[in-house]
């Protein structure tokens, strides 16, 4: 197949330059040296393992995106950007005709996927990048199909704490409140309990120090209305590494659909997971 060509934007943020860094340790792939990024950004570069990335402001991403794809046939656009930054930079993609990943959490997913559908471009979009996770929510889904009201009466708690830079609430975390409403749980969005606090992380969660910058942490419990019987599904991520290598495995698959000339579709980490 050869050396895939991708695009990270959202450096200088912490999720962007952790998928730039793989990207530039794993042979499938060739590190792009630019990225789009946010118009409150003043750096014009930005280093990574010594190699210098230009910074892409709005203004100027229309003529610089141009330039890219004359010199970089069929690259792949990886976003780790911001969430209110999400329907805009689809809308862009699909306008420039650049697949993409969406990594990045929050906005509007169901016009996000309606952009893509109308556009000549495909995509992985998923709230979660981590393969294992993403197989955690397959099971759950499955269980929410098949045994539709098995927690009738059960109440549900759900916690999850990030890192303090992280602006919306667990993209993983409200996916998962649809599977327990099917499985007979009313709970709603708006009741997930969100920790943004270094210091509650630390002393309350017993969070590492090391990974108060960069965690995903998240609880379901489960209790039946007498309060004999508790569930609690929990699956805690220290670092990002785990979410960059499923990054990447999403970016060789969507080269191979584009490469089979799909086109105007959304793929999940679920399709990526089937063809691994």
């Amino acid at each position: 197949m050869g050396n895939i060509p991708i695009m990270v934007n959202g450096i200088p943020g912490n999720m962007a330059v952790n998928v730039a860094r793989h990207v530039i340790t794993d042979n499938r792939f060739t590190l792009i040296p630019y990225s789009l990024t946010g118009p409150e950004i003043q750096e014009t570069d930005h280093l990574i393992d010594r190699i210098k990335i230009h910074l892409i402001r709005p203004s100027a991403r229309d003529a610089e995106i141009r330039k890219l794809k004359q010199g970089n046939n069929g690259f792949i656009t990886v976003d780790y950007t911001h969430p209110s930054a999400v329907t805009e930079n689809a809308t862009f993609y699909c306008n420039a005709g650049l697949p993409f990943v969406m990594g990045t959490t929050g906005g509007d997913r169901e016009k996000l996927s309606e952009i893509v559908q109308s556009s000549p471009v495909s995509a992985v979009i998923s709230p979660n990048m981590a393969k294992q996770i993403v197989g955690f929510q397959a099971m759950m889904e499955y269980a929410s199909t098949n045994f539709p009201g098995i927690f009738n009466g059960y109440s549900l708690k759900i916690r999850e704490s990030h890192q303090k830079g992280k602006a919306d609430t667990s993209g993983t975390a409200k996916a998962m409140v649809k599977y327990f409403n099917e499985m007979g749980v009313p709970f709603s969005e708006e009741h997930i309990q969100k920790e943004r606090d270094p210091e509650t992380q630390k002393t309350a969660w017993q969070i590492p120090d090391e990974y108060l910058s960069g965690h995903a942490w998240h609880t379901y419990t489960l209790l039946s209305p007498d309060k004999t019987v508790r569930f609690e599904f929990t699956h805690n991520v220290n670092g990002r590494d785990i979410y960059s290598n499923g990054t990447l495995d999403a970016v060789e698959y969507l080269y191979r659909k584009v490469k089979q000339g799909v086109t105007g579709k959304v793929f999940s980490m679920i399709d990526v997971l089937k063809q691994l």
